[in-house]
């Protein structure tokens, strides 16, 4: 029996990284995709798969990802991010642009693309990873917010649509991960990003990765439709013990 092939975006680093090496060690044939190509291919080089260059916000180079995919029976929308934190009445519409291109139309774009593979695999999966910030809203983050609660509506509309059929839809939803997440919304700003995560234990990538192996790896009749996971400290995105 062949290996079922997952395909992951945002790969090259973070949760997306981590989710690599997971499902290649659950047994699957791993197809990463990712704008840095040079680091995909260290992350692949140990791993059973392959790395392709993909730009989730360009449908052309979706479009050419999508053309070297063969057969696909779980996709891991993970590429996505965050940029900026300023309140609305400062709000930076380029930042805005980026997050809704990235979190929402990306989902979109490699979600419309591999239905049909996914579909005709017999037990397809597609596994979005939203975020807490999905579900909440906070001082500064509506930019992202806007994005992660777009990003939410459209999988769970999905899990509606496609009912019926051989694809079981998973949102995984983490909350505080120390990853470049924070380093990139800030544009480098290591100290600032830091700052996030002060005082308590963060999850890492390695833990949302875990998560979405589990998910991954049910028998076909089990659809975990939503899964939430923050650091024990972290109630919600706005409130949290920072005593440690």
């Amino acid at each position: 029996m062949s290996k079922r092939t997952a395909v992951i975006t945002g790969a090259s680093a973070g949760i997306g990284e981590a989710t690599a090496r997971a499902l290649a060690e659950a047994g699957f044939y791993v197809v990463l995709g990712a704008r840095r190509l040079d680091r995909l291919e260290k992350v692949v080089a140990d791993l059973a798969g392959t790395a392709h260059s993909l730009d989730v916000t360009d449908a052309a180079s979706v479009a050419a990802f999508v053309q070297q995919v063969p057969e696909c029976h779980v996709l891991v929308n993970n590429a996505g991010g965050a940029r900026g934190l300023e309140r609305v009445v400062d709000a930076d519409e380029d930042n805005w642009r980026w997050m809704w291109e990235t979190n929402v139309l990306g989902t979109l774009r490699m979600t419309k693309a591999l239905l049909p593979k996914l579909i005709e695999s017999g037990d397809g999966h597609v596994i979005t990873v939203t975020s807490v910030a999905g579900h909440e809203v906070y001082d500064g983050g509506s930019g992202y917010t806007a994005a992660k609660h777009a990003q939410a509506a459209l999988h769970k509309t999905l899990r509606s649509e496609h009912l019926g059929d051989p694809v079981r839809i998973t949102e995984i939803i983490p909350g505080m991960v120390e990853t470049d997440f924070s380093v990139n919304r800030f544009a480098g700003d290591a100290d600032r990003a830091a700052a996030v995560y002060r005082g308590l234990t963060p999850l890492t990538a390695e833990d949302v990765a875990e998560v979405i192996a589990f998910a991954a790896t049910r028998p076909p009749h089990v659809n975990l439709d939503s899964i939430e996971l923050k650091p024990r400290a972290q109630l919600n995105g706005t409130r949290a013990d920072r005593s440690q």
